[in-house]
């Protein structure tokens, strides 16, 4: 019974361990950021990303819409970021990148947009920087994205 206990405080600590090198790891910022040909770089083959450039359906989000002018919704698109706890970290006229920390371990997960403004959209790429699945927090965190630029919409 004694062995059996050690053995599962060994494996928690070492699953805990893991964890802590997962969140520190997610520190570094990926190589896969930015724009490729004008466009946001492509999701990798995990399930931790989507983009409304996506060419994979199970990894695509649609655009977000936005109505008035592109240079307001890009102003509101930075407000409803900045709202839902992102830290903006590039800010350029058509591209912005921002971070958001998850708030148990402290994981580092990438927005990036991509204004179009001749096709009236924001491109969107959310993404997480470890780990394989994400249990769906990047397109929940895109759906709350557009759900703030509708409701500013609104106002």
């Amino acid at each position: 019974m004694k062995y059996v206990l050690w053995g599962f405080l060994g494996l928690a600590l070492l699953a805990f361990l893991v964890l802590i090198l997962l969140a520190v790891q997610s520190r570094t910022p990926p190589v896969t950021l930015g724009l490729d040909g004008g466009r946001l770089r492509p999701c990798p083959a995990t399930p931790n990303c989507v983009s409304s450039q996506a060419p994979q359906e199970t990894a695509r989000v649609a655009p977000l819409a936005y109505s008035g002018s592109a240079r307001q919704a890009w102003r509101r698109l930075q407000q409803v970021i900045e709202a839902a706890g992102g830290d903006i970290v590039t800010r350029q006229d058509a591209y912005l990148h921002a971070t958001f920390v998850t708030p148990w371990l402290r994981f580092v997960d990438d927005v990036e947009c991509l204004l179009d403004a001749r096709a009236g959209v924001i491109h969107v790429r959310s993404a997480s920087r470890t780990g394989r699945s994400d249990f769906g927090v990047n397109r929940k965190r895109v759906e709350a994205i557009r759900s703030g630029l509708s409701e500013m919409d609104y106002r």
